[in-house]
């Protein structure tokens, strides 16, 4: 690998690291917030439902992996979907009603009250994840909005608000899956003495 190369991906690093640190000097009451109220929800038999476009459609599957399959240790399986998976849906859907509705309309036939929505965005103003966080809302839901920038109005009326403040969509992206392992550390934590 040649010296300019180095001295082009070595600002990434460095930059990813100031997120990060930007990010825990405020932010971390918000993710033990988020990562309670999914452990609630557990608790309660409740079930988690993530929803997030490109990026962050993977960062949703990302974290039902984890939550379905194990994170750091052996665990029941825990009750999650995530609603980006399902091609024949997202395009009926997408056809039928319009790219907004393709997470609401799910919401709507899947989520119940004590249910958790977890909505995930770089900006803050997808209006398909905006519209699922209302329809959660309407229908009990708690409503966790993953943002970045300013949050956009997702933030401002989800219940639980965990923001990473930064402009560039790539490191908003790579605290956001860190915020979601630190909620799922938490997770696992909340189940650790529950039977496998």
């Amino acid at each position: 690998m040649s010296a300019d190369a180095i001295t082009v991906i070595t600002p990434i690093f460095e930059h990813a690291i100031a997120a990060h640190r930007r990010f825990a000097e405020r932010g971390l009451p918000g993710v033990a917030a988020a990562a309670q109220s999914i452990a609630q929800a557990f608790s309660a038999g409740c079930k988690v439902l993530a929803f997030g476009n490109g990026g962050s459609a993977g960062d949703a599957e990302h974290l039902v992996a984890e939550l379905v399959g194990r994170f750091e240790i052996e665990r029941r399986p825990l009750p999650a979907m995530a609603l980006t998976c399902d091609s024949s849906t997202l395009t009926s859907l997408a056809n039928d009603y319009g790219y907004v509705k393709v997470f609401a309309r799910q919401i709507e036939a899947l989520g119940n009250p004590g249910d958790v929505a977890f909505g995930i965005s770089t900006s803050g103003r997808s209006e398909n994840i905006e519209a699922a966080l209302i329809a959660a809302k309407a229908r009990g839901l708690v409503t966790i909005a993953l943002t970045g920038r300013d949050g956009g109005r997702m933030g401002r009326d989800a219940d639980i608000h965990v923001n990473v403040a930064e402009q560039s969509t790539a490191r908003i992206q790579e605290v956001h899956r860190t915020i979601m392992h630190a909620i799922c550390a938490l997770i696992d934590r909340s189940q650790a003495d529950r039977p496998v």
